[in-house]
């Protein structure tokens, strides 16, 4: 613990702040675990990103323009653990509960002769996480992008792209409602998100 607190304050201090691409006025970053390149990380206004975070923007698959970014008045909550190796961005206003994994990238397992911590890392999808969106306990997310004020449930595992309005659930993650303009209330779908008539 007194390393951990060691770590954060020196990371946070005003000269190391600028080691960060961006690092915007009101915004913290506790007790972070573990930071690899923070020049590739830009973290907006009113951030508040919770203990023992593992941020990442480290180009392991050759994208040297590689970029982690957080919008304005995001919450993180404790242990996230969020790699990039080209381009994860999560926009404003998103809410992020405990233990989330985040990734825009996986270890490659094709060849069955090598194990798989010494075979390459394979890019995926870039990820976005729209604006207003709410990313639920023990989530993983991996090469895909969650829509405007979707709702992703507890332990669930998103692996494919998941639209505006949505609320999706499980391992792999599926659409389960969807909000109705015209009804104004969310609705039940089937898995593709269309309307389930009642």
């Amino acid at each position: 613990m007194i390393l951990s607190s060691l770590y954060d304050r020196l990371i946070l201090s005003p000269l190391n702040k600028r080691k960060f691409g961006a690092f915007g006025d009101r915004s913290s970053l506790n007790h972070a675990i573990r930071i690899e390149k923070p020049k590739n990380i830009f973290i907006g206004k009113k951030v508040s990103i919770g203990k023992y975070a593992w941020l990442a923007a480290n180009p392991l698959t050759g994208h040297s323009d590689c970029k982690l970014k957080i919008g304005d008045h995001t919450y993180i909550g404790n242990s996230a653990h969020i790699y990039c190796t080209k381009s994860i961005t999560i926009e404003n206003s998103v809410l992020i509960a405990d233990r989330v994994y985040i990734s825009d990238n996986q270890h490659g397992f094709k060849d069955i002769s090598r194990p798989i911590i010494d075979q390459p890392i394979v890019q995926l999808a870039d990820v976005i996480i729209k604006e207003g969106s709410w990313i639920g306990e023990n989530v993983c997310i991996s090469g895909a992008s969650v829509g405007k004020n979707s709702i992703i449930g507890a332990n669930s595992v998103v692996t494919k792209d998941i639209p505006d309005y949505c609320i999706a659930v499980g391992a792999p993650a599926k659409i389960i409602k969807r909000y109705s303009v015209e009804k104004q209330a969310w609705i039940k779908t089937d898995d593709k998100g269309n309307f389930i008539e009642i």
